[in-house]
């Protein structure tokens, strides 16, 4: 996987990191379903990407743009 370079999938996970950051862990399978429930109306691709960036940001344990 590349970069993420969508303004939206990082605003997402920043705002989510913000109010559910307990939730996530560094295991992608996890953030996918918590990002499912917490987003609902989202396509998959978009579900995937944010909750690959979140793992991005558990692994490395920063939140860095």
């Amino acid at each position: 996987m590349g970069r993420i370079k969508t303004a939206l999938v990082k605003r997402i996970s920043k705002t989510l990191m913000e109010r559910y950051s307990n939730l996530f862990t560094a295991d992608f399978e996890h953030n996918k379903k918590i990002v499912d429930e917490l987003t609902g109306s989202e396509s998959k691709k978009i579900k995937d990407q944010i909750a690959g960036y979140i793992t991005k940001i558990k692994k490395h344990g920063a939140l860095s743009g």
